[in-house]
């Protein structure tokens, strides 16, 4: 047997005004980027694509009954100006359909390559020799949500609904409030060629984090889609490593979870597309701390109004983040999970006026809130699912924010 591996997923860099066709990749200019955000202000966003830093707040995007495509459309719209750069939201949707979104146009946002491409991006982060001494509480218990796990592989088996995302959180709690702008560092160096990002979340709050998950791109007539689901912790033994890849790539449960977000994101992109490409098998994708299984769907977009936060808006949430049937996972997790969500399991990314962007699943995070930090982890559950299972999951999935916090389960 082969495994078929690919790092998150790389395209080629657009030729956008953001970064021309031919552009020397200038060692330090991402690392400059990330070095340079500052809380409360700043939204960061660096993808396998690019690095951005918005400053400043130019525009809100109004909250009113519209959909949130529209209204970020017609905002960026309104501020185009002739000569000057193309207007660009930066920010956060949540899970919940009736919550508000954090999505802003920055004053300014400065643009630089990828931050895998930046030399600069492997030297290690100072040591912080004032880090919090964190308190750490679960919510739930690891075995209430081991019970909430069995509860819900009872139900699909009578047949009520066929996949749920249940989640817990690690409250941590500490005398002073974190150093955010070093956690971002560590993430990023952690993982430079996935999704990392730290965005206000609403007032006094900052969501950070570093989600492998790409929702949707779209560049021009083309969109990207990267639907992760079926996980397996990474393992310090190369051997150990190897042979858990190779298995999740066989596991019979794994295949049918990712096989069921897949099935949904083609359903959920079709009728946008003239074509729309999507592979039979699942290939590995690994991050530091889990591998998963990926498949990339591309597609010719129809209409050339169709932005990326449309595509996004019709794929969320995908089954790999909430269950199946939709509606009924939603109530599931309702009444399973003894927190508001907010951010996580949302999205979060860019879009220009022109209607390209990228949109991120927002997992492997935390929402900053005074000295609290909230973090957030879930597994998908099915008829073959067991407690014990989905709790080791989540326990290795919390382990990508806890190393950046130097904190420990």
């Amino acid at each position: 047997m082969s495994l078929s591996l690919h790092e998150p997923l790389h395209e080629p860099l657009p030729d956008t005004p953001h970064r021309p066709t031919g552009a020397p990749v200038t060692p330090g200019a991402a690392t400059a980027l990330l070095e340079s955000y500052r809380p409360a202000t700043d939204r960061f966003l660096a993808t396998p694509h690019r690095t951005l830093l918005g400053r400043g707040t130019a525009a809100g995007i109004p909250e009113d009954s519209r959909p949130p495509a529209r209204r970020v459309r017609e905002t960026l719209e309104a501020l185009r100006r002739p000569g000057a750069p193309v207007p660009v939201v930066v920010g956060a949707l949540p899970f919940a359909p009736d919550a508000p979104a954090a999505l802003a146009v920055p004053d300014s946002v400065r643009w630089a390559p990828p931050l895998r491409e930046d030399p600069l991006i492997a030297l290690p982060v100072p040591e912080d020799r004032h880090r919090p001494e964190w308190r750490v509480r679960e919510v739930p218990a690891a075995g209430r949500y081991g019970e909430a796990v069995a509860a819900a592989v009872a139900r699909m088996r009578a047949g009520e609904f066929d996949k749920v995302v249940l989640a817990r959180t690690l409250e941590l709690t500490s005398a002073r409030e974190p150093d955010l702008p070093a956690m971002l560092r560590r993430l990023a160096r952690r993982d430079p060629a996935g999704y990392t990002f730290a965005v206000p979340s609403g007032p006094g709050r900052t969501l950070v984090g570093a989600s492998p998950e790409l929702l949707v791109s779209r560049r021009g007539g083309r969109l990207t889609a990267n639907p992760l689901a079926g996980s397996a912790p990474r393992s310090t033994d190369l051997a150990e490593d190897v042979r858990r890849a190779a298995a999740l790539l066989e596991s019979e449960k794994d295949l049918h979870e990712h096989a069921v977000v897949v099935a949904a994101v083609r359903e959920a992109l079709a009728p946008f597309c003239r074509a729309l490409d999507v592979p039979e098998r699942p290939t590995l994708v690994r991050t530091a701390a889990m591998w998963h299984l990926s498949t990339t769907v591309t597609g010719e977009v129809s209409a050339p109004d169709t932005t990326a936060l449309d595509l996004a808006s019709a794929l969320h949430p995908t089954p790999a983040v909430c269950g199946t049937p939709t509606e009924r996972a939603r109530r599931v997790i309702a009444e399973s999970e003894p927190f508001d969500r907010g951010a996580y399991t949302g999205m979060v990314g860019w879009q220009d006026a022109d209607g390209d962007g990228e949109w991120v699943v927002t997992i492997r995070c935390a929402e900053a809130e005074g000295t609290t930090l909230r973090l957030f982890a879930g597994a998908g559950v099915v008829a073959a699912s067991t407690p014990e299972a989905e709790t080791a999951e989540t326990a290795a999935k919390f382990r990508t924010f806890l190393h950046a916090v130097g904190a420990a389960l």
